[in-house]
């Protein structure tokens, strides 16, 4: 049975050597790209285009036209390519149209080798578009799958190719559209079908590696986006301009594929999805893949999400249509033919309402099953403070990639749980938003309460940071500054664990602050001088993290424009920010601190639908860290951390 695709929506695939099949209103150049895990084209030699149309595993046609076949071999791609993603362009300077508004539909087909079809997908509600990436062949748990996309791109082939990290894509394009252009590329038949027993084979080299990738761009509308990214996320945190993405893909860290493949789940039986396995994306260690792997889950339940949503408005208006049509003839308003008309129009979007539940709840199936047996194989650092794994936690001699800071779900299945990974070390600071008006569910708490819940939530996170730090390599400092706090900051000072009291009082406040901002400057000046070891010796080098209470209460204009400094410098030094602050409260500065809440990740201490995904926008609701009622791990946790840096001596 064919799927009937629409934009968001994936199937599985289940064979590896196929043909795409492309129809068009009027001549379209096709290509394809290859993407690594992160879904990045490393380079030109990672792009099939009719002036180079052959790769490994992939062939293109050679001309513009309004149908094209193109074959993929996925068994033959190179073990480092995880996405094959199918372009369409219009030609330039040819006289044809000059967006996809101006044509019909373009309609793919993935067929297998005897033609018959696996999945179609029309490329409806393209206007001012002149390129798109129409569809994507991906590696999903040992088992490939095609997406339907859709994406187009007004500015064409140039800004598709950018999308994708490639560089030097505008060369690259123009070089393209002037080989069609002027008939460079000789054009040839398309490849004839080929049987499962024909001739093609493995290729073990495949496109050559410039070395480590660009982190995928991800990251979305006006909810805070979350992103890995992709690099499936995201991730070093940058600061980005209101709505706009980010990126949680460490700038520093190396992405390549590693040498040996990560674990692959069991054959499945026939017409059966494939049982999951932890770790099974790809990455140097099990922590990156498990990362990789919960952003690969990420990604998939927004994207099912969408195609369940859109899968409803189109039988929505599909109803609507049918409605307007047979109701527009008057002899249909008499008797029961617009009743009848009305049960039609209903049931066919029941029934069409019913099969994309029917495919939303199969995938969902399969990632709440997928989310069984990945969470008990989390580390400490990706897992809730109600994971075993917290009781036998070690403090580290190595910084992990990640940290966990809290959950995501959608309305869809609120009981499946994503969780929100962010790259250390933190590149952007954080801000537990204490307000009552932030959300609805905050508006139920009174004011003490909720700002109590903020300061419990920034303690949870602090101590996580304090735990997966090796020992002496993280420091906590507090400023409390009318000792407000006391309650909720009690384990942290019970145990040790922080640089110092919390600060109080003005005096207090200024002492922090001059420290921190005394640091900053002086690592950055050694940093730009290349003269690390002339930094005084009493200056603590490790990663610096600054608890704020209540702000602004306490600050005077000095002191708020040091934490601006702060906010602004110090990640890119280590030191990190986190502030419980109600926004409302700083308003009497006016706009002067609306530079500082962008540049901060806002969570929430009671769940919240303020975030959204990099590839679909959805708003995801934010379910924030807490410890078991009656749990005792935060106090084993810290005692831990305490004991970790009496033995280092430190």
């Amino acid at each position: 049975m064919t799927a009937e695709l629409v934009r968001g929506q994936n199937h599985t695939l289940p064979q590896t050597r196929l043909e795409i099949r492309v129809s068009a209103g009027s001549p379209v150049v096709a290509g394809a790209t290859l993407g690594d895990e992160n879904g990045v084209v490393r380079g030109a030699e990672w792009i099939a285009h009719p002036g180079s149309p052959q790769l490994p595993g992939l062939e293109v046609s050679q001309q513009a036209a309004a149908g094209h076949r193109l074959a993929v071999d996925l068994e033959a791609l190179p073990e480092t390519v995880h996405r094959v993603t199918v372009l369409l362009a219009l030609p330039v300077g040819v006289g044809g149209p000059t967006r996809f508004g101006a044509t019909a539909a373009p309609f793919i087909a993935v067929t297998g080798l005897d033609g018959t079809e696996i999945a179609t997908f029309t490329l409806t509600g393209l206007d001012a578009e002149s390129a798109v990436s129409a569809l994507e062949l991906y590696r999903r748990q040992g088992a490939w799958k095609v997406r339907a996309v859709g994406q187009g791109y007004a500015a064409g082939l140039a800004e598709m190719l950018a999308d994708q990290g490639l560089a030097g894509a505008a060369e690259l394009a123009a070089s393209i559209q002037e080989a069609v252009a002027r008939s460079l590329a000789r054009s040839v038949a398309p490849p004839p079908p080929r049987t499962p027993e024909g001739d093609r084979v493995r290729q073990a080299s495949g496109p050559s590696d410039p070395g480590p990738a660009p982190a995928a761009p991800p990251q979305p509308p006006a909810a805070t986006p979350v992103q890995p990214a992709a690099d499936p996320g995201t991730a070093s945190v940058s600061a980005s301009a209101p709505g706009g993405p980010i990126n949680y893909a460490h700038p520093r860290r190396q992405h390549a594929a590693p040498p040996t493949p990560p674990p692959t789940a069991p054959p499945a039986q026939p017409g059966q999805a494939a049982q999951p396995v932890a770790g099974d994306a790809t990455g140097w260690s099990m922590d990156e893949r498990l990362y990789n792997q919960i952003w690969g889950m990420f990604e998939d339940l927004a994207r099912a999400a969408a195609a369940y949503r859109s899968a409803v408005d189109f039988a929505e208006s599909r109803m609507d249509q049918e409605l307007d049509r047979s109701l527009s003839d008057p002899r249909n308003r008499i008797g029961g033919a617009g009743d009848r008309a009305r049960d039609e129009a209903r049931a066919k979007r029941d029934e069409l309402t019913a099969r994309a539940r029917e495919v939303l709840d199969r995938d969902l199936a399969q990632l709440a099953a997928e989310a069984a047996v990945v969470e008990p194989a989390l580390p400490a650092a990706y897992a809730g403070w109600d994971n075993p794994v917290w009781h036998a936690h070690r403090i580290p001699m190595e910084l992990p990639m990640a940290l966990r800071l809290g959950d995501l779900h959608l309305p869809e299945r609120t009981g499946l749980r994503i969780p929100l990974l962010v790259r250390l070390p933190l590149e952007r600071g954080m801000w537990v938003d204490s307000g009552r008006t932030a959300s609805e569910a905050a508006a139920l708490l009174d004011s003490d309460r909720l700002r109590r819940l903020a300061m419990e939530t920034a303690v949870l996170h602090a101590a996580r940071l304090l735990a997966v730090y090796p020992p002496g390599e993280f420091s906590v400092h507090v400023i409390d500054p009318a000792g407000s706090a006391a309650g909720p900051l009690a384990p942290l000072v019970d145990s040790g664990v922080l640089a110092g009291p919390p600060a109080a009082g003005p005096q207090g406040v200024a002492s922090v602050l001059a420290h921190l901002t005394r640091r900053v400057d002086l690592v950055q000046m050694a940093v730009r001088a290349g003269a690390a070891d002339s930094l005084p010796p009493d200056l603590d080098t490790g990663e610096q993290l600054l608890v704020v209470n209540d702000f602004p209460h306490g600050f005077d204009d000095r002191a708020v424009t040091q934490l601006r400094y702060l906010a602004d410098e110090g990640p890119a030094v280590g030191v990190h920010l986190l502030m419980v602050a109600d926004r409302e409260d700083a308003s009497a500065y006016g706009p002067v601190l609306d530079p500082l809440w962008r540049s901060l990740l806002r969570i929430t201490p009671v769940a919240d639908s303020h975030l959204a995904d990099p590839w679909v926008g959805h708003a995801w609701t934010y379910e924030p860290p807490v410890t078991p009622p009656g749990s005792r791990v935060l106090e084993q946790v810290l005692a831990a951390v305490a004991a970790a840096r009496r033995a280092a001596g430190r």
